[in-house]
C-alpha cells in the first residue's frame, strides 16, 4: 500500500497487522487517495549523448530515484509520467535532428530506468533546439490547466547551433505549449557559451543551471543503513504477485532494475528502494496488491490471468492470500520508511560538512527545479531541501 510520505511526520498505518482488518484498512486507504487530489506533472529530461557525455548518463542512472523521491513528497500527490529523449547521436539521422523520443510518456518508473541503462555515447551534433522542438510536439503532453509541464535538456555544447530552428521559435512554441524549458549546461558557468543556453530558460521562465556532469560517483554517500535497505527490498519483491500476460515480463524488470541500481552504487539502490514504498510507484497494472489498492477485487480478474498457485485456490482464499501479502507489504514498508529517515539525517549531515567541496550535479539541478517550479503551481514541500 503506497500510503508512506517520507520525511512529512504524516505516516499513518491504515493497514493492521491483523488480517482481519485489512479489508477495512484497505478501503480506508484507497478513499483516502481519492480525497487527496492529484495533480498532473508532466517531466521530460533530455540527454546529451555524444561522446563526451558519459558521465551525463552515469548521473541519470543513479540519480532516478532522488529526483523521484523528491516529487513524491510533494502536495498534492502529483500523478507524475516521465518521457526521456537523447540527442547527439549521429546514429539517430540527419533527418531526426539526430534526436530520438527513447520512451514517450509513462508512469511506469521501471521502464523509465530500464530505459536509461540502455543508453551509449557516440560523437555527433547536438541540436538542443531540435530535442526541445521534438519533445513539444511529438509527446503527448497533459491538457490539464493545471499540469505542471517541465522539460531539462542537458547537454555540453553550444545551445544554438541548430542549423534549423533558433532559439527564439523554439522558445515560443514551448512558451504557446505551457511547457517550462529548463536548462543545464555541464560545464563553468563562465564558459563563452552559457548565454544561448540561459537564454532558452529565460524566454520560457524557465531554470538554468551548470553542473558538472562527472559529479555523480563523487556525490554519493554511502550510509550504514544502505545495507539494510538493501535487504528489506529483497523482501518487498516477495510481496509482488504477477498477474496478466505480460505480469511476469513485468516482475522480471522489476528485479532487473534493483539489478541495475545495485550495481551502479549502494546509495542508487538504496534510493530506489525508497521510491518502492511512496505513491508514485505503481503497478496496479501488474501487481495484485496494487491493483487491489487501487480499488480493482481480485474476484474481478480471471482464473488464467492469475498466477498458478492462486487459480487453483477459492475466491476466499485468493482474496486471504493478497490481503496477507499487503499486510506485509505495508510492514516491510513501515521498516524501510524508519531506517529511511535515519539515512536521509546522515546524508544531510555530511552534505554540510562536505558543502565547502561539492559541485552541482544533474540530481541537484533537477531537484532544485523541479521544487522551485511545482511550488509556482501551487504544489507545496513540508521537508527543506537537500544539499
Amino acid at each position: 500500500m503506497k500510503i508512506i510520505k517520507r520525511k512529512t511526520g504524516r505516516f499513518v498505518a491504515l493497514c493492521s497487522v491483523f488480517g482481519l482488518l485489512w479489508t477495512a484498512s484497505a478501503q480506508a486507504s484507497r478513499d483516502t487517495l481519492n480525497e487527496e487530489q492529484k495533480q498532473p506533472v508532466d517531466l521530460v529530461i533530455a540527454l546529451d549523448v555524444s561522446s563526451s557525455m558519459s558521465g551525463l548518463i552515469d548521473s541519470a542512472k543513479q540519480r532516478l530515484w532522488d529526483i523521484v523521491n523528491e516529487l513524491a513528497q510533494a502536495n498534492p500527490q502529483p500523478d507524475l509520467r516521465m518521457a526521456i529523449l537523447t540527442y547527439g547521436n549521429p546514429a539517430y539521422g540527419e533527418q531526426s535532428g539526430f534526436v530520438r523520443i527513447d520512451m514517450p510518456f509513462t508512469r511506469d518508473l521501471d521502464t523509465i530506468n530500464q530505459t536509461l541503462f540502455s543508453f551509449n555515447t557516440n560523437g555527433g551534433d547536438e541540436y538542443v533546439a531540435r530535442v526541445i522542438h521534438r519533445s513539444l510536439t511529438e509527446l503527448d503532453w497533459s491538457d490539464d490547466p493545471d499540469a505542471l509541464k517541465i522539460l531539462f535538456v542537458a547537454g555540453n555544447e553550444e545551445a544554438d547551433q541548430d542549423p534549423e530552428m533558433s532559439v527564439g521559435f523554439v522558445s515560443k512554441v514551448a512558451a504557446n505549449s505551457g511547457v517550462v524549458v529548463n536548462t543545464i549546461y555541464c560545464g563553468g558557468e563562465n564558459d563563452a557559451i552559457v548565454a544561448g543556453w540561459q537564454e532558452f530558460s529565460t524566454l520560457t521562465n524557465g531554470l538554468f543551471a551548470s553542473i558538472n556532469q562527472d559529479v555523480a560517483a563523487v556525490a554519493n554517500i554511502a550510509t550504514p543503513m544502505d545495507d539494510q535497505l538493501v535487504d528489506l527490498n529483497k523482501e518487498l519483491n516477495e510481496t509482488y504477485v504477477a498477474f496478466g500476460q505480460d505480469g511476469e515480463t513485468h516482475k522480471a524488470n522489476q528485479v532487473e532494475q534493483d539489478q541495475n541500481s545495485e550495481k551502479m552504487s549502494a546509495p542508487s539502490i538504496a534510493s530506489r528502494t525508497l521510491t518502492k514504498i511512496g505513491a508514485l510507484y505503481d503497478n496496479a497494472k501488474w501487481d495484485l496488491v496494487d491493483a487491489l489498492e487501487s480499488g480493482t477485487p481480485v474476484a474481478n480478474i480471471k482464473t488464467e490471468d492469475l498466477p498458478e498457485p492462486m487459480q487453483t485456490m477459492n475466491a476466499d482464499e485468493r482474496k486471504d492470500y493478497v490481503e496477507d501479502l499487503a499486510v506485509r507489504r505495508q510492514e516491510i514498508s513501515a521498516r524501510i520508511q524508519e531506517i529511511g529517515e535515519r539515512r536521509d539525517n546522515y546524508i544531510d549531515a555530511e552534505r554540510a560538512r562536505l558543502s565547502g567541496d561539492a559541485d552541482a550535479g544533474l540530481d541537484s539541478a533537477i531537484i532544485g527545479g523541479v521544487r522551485e517550479l511545482a511550488e509556482r503551481k501551487g504544489f507545496e514541500f513540508e521537508n527543506q531541501p537537500e544539499g
